[in-house]
């Protein structure tokens, strides 16, 4: 079938193309995106331009089943879906229904862009939490909120933010944070039962590794998209777990993105508050530039039919 995509043609340059599309083969289905978030990780290959001549961006898909691959049966038509799938900056995108999870009915496609959640909740999942432990969050930006508002169900004695941007941290306490600071207004003492990075930069690394008690856990779940230097020497004498909260499991991936559209569902979490900028196929560029730019109340931008 024939379709649209938004490729990457040049720096901070993309054009909407038209592609033929080939049928959904075994494992397979053919979905119509209906939104489709933008991803900070996919930044930097925005503004360098691709590798090659062009290339294809969006992995944060919500989408209905349009058609079948044979002998699928785990999905249907008409199921609105979610889950990882590449190259879904476009009209239709396929699909491997191994990576998917049907969003429960009253549950709105911007509510649902579970790839992003999946990674929060697999992050949360991994990280040893006790009850009544002091966690700090480092970093609020879109997965940074999702995380305190998951944390806010969690049993905590308290959850600190921490951001630079003063319209972060105010998102931060109405999303779930105890009390929110900038960097340098908290005592580096190292109190903290859990300290998580969100932020993917280097000093929010630093910061963390300074916040996390002796003996307590510090959990990487910022992106970060180049070598960095850590204080080892810090780690080692504090004798912390260090927690690398990233998944590339498919499978872990899809059951956290399962237990995350539930409790979208169960009313427990709102992802669709968190969008607040949304785009058209031919504006991907400005998507990826209030994303570059984040401009007072920007948290999160997605592409939206």
């Amino acid at each position: 079938m024939r379709t649209r995509r938004s490729v990457l043609t040049g720096p901070r340059t993309s054009a909407v193309r038209p592609v033929e599309l080939r049928e959904p083969e075994y494992g397979e289905v053919l979905l119509r995106v209906l939104v489709s978030g933008v991803c900070a990780s996919e930044l930097a290959e925005w503004t360098a331009g691709p590798a090659e001549a062009e290339a294809e961006l969006g992995h944060e898909p919500v989408g209905e089943v349009v058609a079948v691959g044979p002998e699928v049966s785990a999905v249907r038509v008409g199921d609105v879906v979610t889950g990882r799938v590449d190259a879904s900056f476009a009209d239709h995108a396929i699909a491997a229904v191994r990576d998917l999870v049907v969003v429960p009915p009253g549950v709105e496609p911007v509510e649902a862009l579970g790839e992003p959640l999946g990674c929060v909740v697999e992050a949360l999942r991994r990280t040893r939490l006790d009850i009544g432990d002091r966690v700090a969050v480092v970093g609020t930006g879109f997965m940074g909120l999702v995380l305190l508002q998951l944390l806010r169900h969690a049993g905590t004695r308290q959850v600190v933010a921490i951001d630079p941007r003063p319209d972060a941290r105010e998102q931060a306490l109405v999303h779930g944070a105890d009390a929110a600071a900038a960097p340098g207004e908290l005592a580096a003492d190292g109190d903290f039962d859990v300290v998580v990075e969100a932020s993917g930069t280097a000093p929010g690394l630093d910061l963390a590794t300074a916040l996390v008690r002796p003996h307590g856990v510090l959990s990487l779940m910022g992106y970060h998209l180049g070598p960095r230097t850590v204080d080892l020497q810090a780690w080692n004498w504090k004798a912390i777990d260090v927690v690398n909260a990233h998944v590339r499991d498919r499978d872990r991936l899809r059951e956290s993105v399962r237990r995350g559209i539930d409790l979208v569902a169960a009313g427990r979490i709102d992802v669709g508050a968190l969008v607040t900028h949304r785009f058209p196929l031919d504006q991907v560029d400005a998507a990826f530039e209030a994303l570059a730019d984040k401009e007072p109340g920007f948290v999160k931008a997605a592409i939206a039919w």
